[in-house]
């Protein structure tokens, strides 16, 4: 056998370039089941050229015997250069190792060539290409043209591969031009590719114009046109490319079959899922097709259908790694977390097959859900033991479930020790600041992303843009606004929503309405959005108006439309319209009220003053076991003064249990408002022995783009001194005009000059002179406060907008107040 290799290497001049022919001619543009549309076994068709060349298969198992007699030790020596006597050893070798996917070490050995060949460079641009190494493709492929290498018919399309990773739309254009001077534009190898580029850089009208100018179309050209309008979502011309295809004579394959499904998946065409199944069915006689099968439970799952993808799944003989993988995540995507975790358990220990990056980034989806920390830093530790841990996709959902388990200091921790992000990254950091109240974290990481080029997308900016309104911060979020618009994300409803809300809790509403009005496409959440906005402003007739225009352009209200106009009537004192559209809601659109629906019922009613009405509610409600509903009675027993009421409401809310510290606070206030100190300090000192602690008020100010917080009697901020000259000022012209501190609001047992000494110095009083002292002269003021105004500020308020002639917008935590000439736009509904 020793002798059969080496006679056989003795006379191999020529079949290395044989090998390379029938390896770079047999599938260029992957028409097979590993090409670049996957699936289609038959490929291109018969031609003469290929049938002639000896089987590449054979002659490499011949090539690997030789080179591990004879070869290896002389590959292993230190040398700069190989000399002819090694190049058909070194050539050989080199294709091993991108055949083996090493494309590391075809690189090294290839740099060691002197002067190689078209057949070479072509070898290992294509390797690079295929092996997610575009830039070291197109890098390739300027150093061949630099050495003066022309390249020819095979070169065009592994660059133009590369080129489609890239989306570098001018470099493939300038291949384009190539190939049309020297006479290859209608060769269906490069057309094809072309086409592939043109179809990913979203060219849509050039590929048609080329495809159709095409002399002959084999099936991966229709392929190439049927992925890249699936891959924009055109639903419906994908499907009547599947059809015009079909009416030429050319019958769909597996790799049609992969690219249809995913367009049809997003428009959840359930019935149009199934006729592509039946299709699988008639067409293929292996009824477990892997790629089909994986393709086609996956879809079902987008269509919630998840009945029909374990059928398929459990039809699938032969899985691997990427149909568990699917199968992973459609429970997720199903919201079957429990199922997801007992798959993969399944596939991980009983099948032992490797979890892939996005098995893995669907377990921690299911972690997030679920709210399991301790098995998602277990996860977190299996992936820093197996590599995983470097993968981006893994690490993005890393990032992701830390946020949502409410660990944001750890998701913080990890964003920092990434070696690469992405826009994902920075989306899913910035997502989870904000949702942990980490808004100006959420800010300062934007301006890090900005700072590092990576490009934002619309998911960014629907994170970035409520961070804006949860600070208040109209300043950064007009400038948010502006940089979508350049961005061109301006088109995008879920941008726009947020925008939308973003100036409605920014206390400009009209601009809101503005940009509602405008946007070319709106959605239930748009309505919704600007709904609340109204809401939350006191404006519950233009709430109402909306809602009916919203039936007016055939939208259906789901159950957050009530509770935006409920709230709406709550905060405008509309109780009996509020009590209609309750009723409205079950008896004529058929939605269940959920427990916020109730909350908002006993809110409406004990705003209005109709507290035993609201009691009787309550008790008849199936949710009178909520502590929330009684925290809503009881914080309207505060605003009447109820004592009693609020008593027996406090004594349901402890059997209950405690939600949190909010409702220890309003009976205490309820007794320190009725002087019943000693009652009040035996609240405080029950909530202090559970545990729970009262959050500091505090009120903030955005100017010039910067925002100022305060806390009652701050002394911290640099202009201290001026501000506390400046209220005392005030305090004295509003002493002239009638104005008396109301002591009642102050909690603590002491004098009558301490209380009103107190209240003078809570935090948006504070606040409000900062901006009197920053602002000129009639500038309106806007304050945000995390907790409600208290009743004294409300009123000082009135007569510090009359003294200074500006008006002045305090967002609290339940709505805003508008302050002008004395009077409140909120009515006394607060």
């Amino acid at each position: 056998m020793t002798v059969l290799r080496r006679s056989l290497f003795s006379g191999f001049n020529l079949v290395p370039r044989l090998v390379r022919c029938q390896w770079l001619a047999a599938n260029p543009l992957g028409s097979g089941e590993t090409g670049l549309i996957t699936g289609g076994a038959s490929g291109r068709g018969s031609s003469g050229r290929l049938e002639l060349l000896p089987d590449a298969d054979a002659v490499d198992r011949l090539l690997l015997g030789a080179l591990r007699d004879d070869g290896a030790a002389r590959l292993d020596k230190p040398c700069d250069r190989f000399d002819k006597a090694d190049l058909s050893v070194v050539e050989n070798r080199l294709f091993h190792h991108i055949s083996c996917g090493k494309v590391d070490l075809a690189l090294l050995l290839f740099e060691k060539i002197d002067r190689p060949g078209v057949f070479l460079w072509n070898a290992m641009i294509r390797a690079c290409s295929w092996n997610g190494r575009p830039r070291g493709a197109v890098d390739l492929f300027r150093r061949m043209i630099s050495s003066g290498v022309t390249p020819n018919k095979f070169t065009f399309p592994f660059f133009l591969k590369a080129c489609s990773g890239l989306l570098a739309l001018n470099h493939g254009m300038e291949i384009h031009g190539r190939v049309m001077r020297i006479g290859l534009h209608s060769d269906v190898f490069i057309s094809t590719a072309l086409l592939d580029l043109y179809m990913k850089c979203g060219q849509l009208k050039i590929s048609r114009r080329m495809f159709d100018k095409m002399p002959h179309r084999d099936i991966v050209a229709w392929n190439a046109m049927v992925a890249g309008c699936s891959l924009h979502g055109m639903h419906e011309d994908t499907l009547s490319l599947v059809l015009e295809m079909q009416r030429a004579g050319v019958i769909p394959n597996s790799s049609t079959v992969v690219a249809l499904l995913p367009t049809i998946g997003e428009a959840k065409a359930l019935s149009q899922v199934k006729s592509v199944h039946g299709f699988c069915v008639r067409r293929y006689t292996d009824k477990a097709h892997v790629l089909v099968g994986t393709a086609l439970l996956d879809v079902y799952a987008k269509c919630l259908s998840l009945d029909y993808s374990e059928k398929v799944f459990d039809g699938v003989t032969a899985k691997n790694e990427v149909t568990w993988s699917a199968m992973i995540g459609a429970y997720v995507s199903c919201d079957r977390m429990v199922q997801a975790l007992e798959a993969f358990n399944q596939m991980v220990l009983d099948k032992h097959y490797p979890p892939t990056p996005t098995t893995l980034a669907s377990i921690l989806r299911a972690c997030a859900r679920l709210t399991d920390l301790s098995r998602g830093r277990h996860l977190h530790g299996y992936l820093t033991k197996s590599g995983f841990s470097s993968d981006i996709t893994v690490g993005n959902s890393l990032l992701s479930m830390y946020s949502k388990c409410g660990n944001v200091g750890d998701a913080l921790v990890l964003f920092g020790e990434m070696g690469t992000r992405d826009t994902v990254s920075y989306s899913a950091i910035i997502s989870g600041c904000l949702q942990n109240g980490s808004a100006e974290v959420a800010l300062r990481i934007f301006r890090q992303m900005q700072a590092s080029s990576t490009e934002p997308d619309s998911a960014t900016m629907v994170g970035v843009i409520p961070a804006c309104s949860h600070l208040a911060a109209l300043q950064h979020g007009r400038c948010s606004h502006g940089y979508v618009v350049v961005r061109g994300l301006s088109l995008d409803t879920s941008v726009c929503n947020a925008l939308v809300d973003m100036y409605a809790k920014c206390g400009r509403i009209t601009l809101a309405r503005n940009l509602f009005d405008r946007m070319s496409k709106r959605d239930i959440v748009s309505w919704n959005t600007m709904m609340s906005g109204y809401g939350i402003h006191g404006l519950g007739k233009e709430a109402l108006s909306l809602f009916f225009g919203l039936q007016a352009v055939g939208l259906e209200p789901d159950d957050v439309t009530f509770i935006g106009v409920l709230t709406a009537c709550s905060h405008s004192g509309l109780v009996e319209e509020g009590k209609e559209f309750f009723s409205a809601m079950s008896e004529k659109f058929n939605l269940v009220p959920r427990v916020e629906h109730c909350i908002c019922m006993v809110d409406l009613l004990g705003r209005g003053g109709f507290l035993q009405e609201a009691r009787d509610f309550v008790q008849k409600i199936p949710f009178a076991q909520d502590v929330r509903v009684w925290g809503a009675l009881l914080s309207a027993c505060r605003l009447h003064k109820d004592v009693k009421l609020g008593e027996e409401v406090s004594r349901m809310i402890q059997k209950l249990g405690p939600e949190g510290t909010g409702n220890f606070v309003l009976l205490s206030n309820i007794y320190s408002a009725a002087g019943r100190f000693d009652e009040a300090a035996s609240v405080r000192i029950l909530q202090r022995d559970q545990g729970f602690k009262k959050s500091p008020g505090c009120s903030w100010i955005e100017i010039r783009g910067r925002v100022h917080a305060f806390v009652g009697g701050d002394r911290s901020h640099p202009c201290s001194s001026k501000i506390y000259e400046t209220l005392g000022d005030l305090f004295i012209e509003m002493r002239k005009m009638g104005y008396r501190p109301d002591t009642s609001y102050v909690l603590q047992n002491v004098e009558e000059e301490e209380k009103e000494h107190l209240l003078l110095y809570h935090s948006e009083k504070l606040a409000i002179s900062f901006g009197i002292l920053s602002l000129s002269a009639g500038q309106p003021i806007f304050v945000a406060k995390n907790l409600r105004i208290c009743g004294d500020c409300h009123t000082a308020t009135k007569f510090i907008s009359m003294i200074t002639r500006r008006e002045i917008t305090v967002r609290d935590a339940n709505r805003f107040h508008h302050f002008k000439n004395g009077t409140c736009s909120c009515g006394g509904f607060w």
